[in-house]
């Protein structure tokens, strides 16, 4: 019996790099996962390859977590498709890196959009059925760069955002024995980290051995570190846990 045996676990962002990650452990430790992610294609593919264990299902919801109705459309298939919701995870992010003087409306729009508004939605749609069954666990991703990053005032004010948010939802949703906590990652091996060297003019490895060094572990961070506190996070064995960001950073922020 796995910790997640009987649960049913939303996932968005979950095509690649850290919703991927978190949404195949969830998988291996027996939950039924929906994967929402904007990309039909890669999605529909995570989903076939998650190592589900017996008796467990997945679904592939394609949404733009920005829009409302398509939200509350994925959160309605997820529970007719897998019979229920207990795990929500708010990954779907983008960015679009500028120096405030060059960031254009859209820029800042498109990442707050997505990051905090796709959240607020998801949350918003998901809480109904959590406060219904007087269970739930959202879990929201933040990020070191909240504490803020040059050229990403779009992005670092998201992210500090997420984490208000975190708390102002366990606030809210812990009388009704719901969980809400954050994840903050540090620097992450994904397609995303890997598209900011090539912006740089930097090898992938160049980048990663500069990022290592600069936290005292001397390593970058995998998806499955992310995945091993979203694990923890969201299950039962952390039910007097809420209103938290945890720091997977490997001690940058130190």
């Amino acid at each position: 019996m796995g910790r997640y045996q009987g649960r049913v676990a939303v996932v968005t962002g979950a095509a690649r790099g850290i919703g991927w990650a978190i949404a195949s452990r969830f998988a291996e430790e027996g939950a039924s996962v929906a994967l929402v992610d904007l990309d039909a294609a890669a999605v529909a593919e995570a989903a076939d390859r998650l190592p589900l264990r017996p008796g467990a299902t997945a679904t592939a919801v394609v949404a733009d977590v920005s829009s409302a109705a398509a939200v509350e459309a994925a959160i309605g298939t997820v529970v007719g498709d897998l019979g229920g919701l207990h795990v929500l995870v708010n990954n779907a992010g983008v960015t679009r890196d500028n120096l405030i003087h060059k960031m254009s409306e859209d820029e800042w729009d498109l990442v707050l959009g997505v990051h905090l508004k796709g959240a607020f939605l998801m949350s918003r749609a998901a809480q109904r059925h959590f406060v219904e069954q007087r269970y739930g666990r959202i879990l929201n991703l933040s990020s070191t760069s909240a504490l803020g990053t040059r050229g990403q005032a779009n992005y670092s004010t998201a992210k500090m955002g997420v984490q208000g948010f975190t708390r102002a939802l366990a606030i809210e949703l812990g009388p009704f024995g719901v969980n809400v906590n954050a994840v903050a990652p540090g620097f992450v091996t994904t397609e995303m980290t890997d598209a900011t060297a090539a912006r740089l003019g930097l090898s992938v490895e160049e980048f990663r051995k500069a990022r290592a060094e600069r936290n005292p572990v001397r390593r970058v961070g995998s998806p499955d570190d992310i995945a091993a506190a979203a694990a923890f996070l969201c299950s039962d064995e952390a039910s007097y846990v809420t209103g938290q960001t945890l720091y997977v950073d490997g001690g940058s922020k130190l």
